[in-house]
């Protein structure tokens, strides 16, 4: 009996010991264009979670996977980027209707519409398009336009 519980203990540690060397030496998991994250602390040790582009959280979707922060799309609003084992060209996580309010752990999150100083996306499109206001933010890929409007606007 004490061979088996010795048996058990033992692949316990090796599955154990494969399973943090894969997180130690792989990317970030979720980095498919598409997949959205949350990433907090951008400027030291970032950290990013894949989850549910509906999730509260969810700040960000990836745009492209690059081998350099270089080949990031340029020509519309810049891209932030993150580099671990991939390079990440991520664009916010903005949906339609929802209010945002920059933060310092993770760039932008979403808030309350009553918050002050919360900014609505009023509108997404998956082309360029001209906004009511002029307020807006276009990425080049994929080709995306939010259009904003302060809440303190009431636009």
């Amino acid at each position: 009996m004490r061979k088996i519980g010795l048996g058990i203990g033992a692949v316990a540690v090796v599955v154990a010991g494969a399973f943090a060397f894969t997180l130690l030496t792989s990317g970030p998991a979720g980095t498919e264009p598409g997949v959205c994250a949350h990433i907090e602390k951008a400027e030291k040790g970032a950290k990013y979670r894949p989850m549910d582009c509906r999730a509260a959280d969810a700040n960000v979707r990836v745009a492209k996977v690059v081998d350099e922060a270089s080949q990031c799309p340029t020509g519309g609003a810049p891209y932030t980027i993150f580099t671990r084992a991939d390079t990440l060209c991520l664009i916010p996580n903005f949906l339609e209707g929802a209010c945002y309010q920059g933060d310092r752990e993770s760039g932008m999150k979403r808030v309350d519409c009553t918050t002050a100083e919360a900014i609505r996306v009023t509108s997404a499109a998956r082309e360029p398009v001209e906004c009511a206001n002029g307020q807006k933010l276009t990425y080049v890929e994929p080709v995306v336009t939010f259009c904003l409007v302060r809440v303190s606007d009431k636009g």
